[in-house]
């Protein structure tokens, strides 16, 4: 009896789940309210998973501008130093 006491106390403090001797959910029970935040939550997940698509695509555009003037920049350097030869 102390096991299964402690066990549960356990299983709650982790976050597990609990299910009663019917297979109802005991902890964390769902409500509207819950619903309602997993909802809400999913939504904010949403806005932030396509703003950072975002992020990268402006990263990837950077990127691209950066490296791409560096070896512009060399080979007009190089094309002058031929001309002063």
């Amino acid at each position: 009896m102390i096991a299964w006491v402690i066990t549960t106390w356990m299983r709650v403090k982790n976050g597990y789940p609990l299910d009663g001797s019917w297979g109802q959910a005991l902890y964390p029970k769902t409500s509207d309210e819950t619903t309602e935040r997993v909802r809400l939550l999913s939504q904010e997940n949403a806005q932030l998973r396509a703003e950072l698509g975002s992020i990268k695509d402006r990263l990837a555009n950077v990127e691209r501008i950066v490296t791409d003037s560096s070896h512009a920049l060399d080979r007009e350097i190089e094309q002058l130093r031929g001309r002063a030869n």
